[in-house]
């Protein structure tokens, strides 16, 4: 069975607001090492419009330091799974996901390959109260946002992780490992 990653970067005092974070390069490295291992990421509407518009080309990549984008260019060949009742069409590599969303990710973790990887707010959430996210990585910055959006908000029951593995980075992040307690 392919794994499902759930990676997300947030503050010290857990904001998840990409603009309260400035990745650095260490972290577009590592993200970009995790893209290319994936065999496909699944994303919600807001995250797939979000990343769609920073790094298809053209995007902002005549605007980007040199070492971002090498990560462009994995997101940007990578197989994405846009969950979304909203859109019509998507391209980019993308495919639409409708219907029962526990049955789709369940199919697609039995399929043969390599991991998945999901990010984002809403998206997670609902495949954390489904039981089907197999790990979480936080990328934890130093530095408190003193706002949100914060993770998991509005989990109807609670998940049990056990830390797995942790990696500073040069910047003072750094990447906490968890997976689920399951019984």
């Amino acid at each position: 069975m392919r794994p499902l990653r759930y990676s997300i970067n947030l503050t010290v005092d857990g904001c998840c607001d990409h603009l309260a974070i400035t990745p650095d390069e260490d972290v577009h490295r590592f993200a970009m090492e995790q893209i290319a291992r994936a065999d496909g990421l699944l994303f919600g509407r807001v995250t797939y419009e979000m990343m769609e518009a920073a790094w298809r080309p053209p995007g902002i990549l005549a605007d980007v330091p040199e070492w971002m984008l090498p990560f462009a260019r994995e997101i940007d060949a990578a197989r994405k799974y846009v969950v979304t009742s909203t859109l019509e069409t998507v391209d980019w590599n993308a495919e639409i996901v409708r219907g029962d969303l526990e049955t789709f990710v369940r199919d697609l973790k039995e399929q043969p390959g390599g991991p998945l990887y999901t990010g984002g707010m809403q998206l997670p959430l609902a495949l954390a109260g489904l039981g089907l996210i197999d790990s979480y990585e936080f990328l934890v910055w130093p530095r408190l946002a003193g706002h949100g959006p914060y993770l998991f908000a509005g989990l109807t029951e609670h998940v049990d992780l056990r830390l797995v593995g942790r990696q500073d980075l040069a910047s003072g992040a750094f990447i906490l490992r968890y997976e689920p307690v399951r019984d």
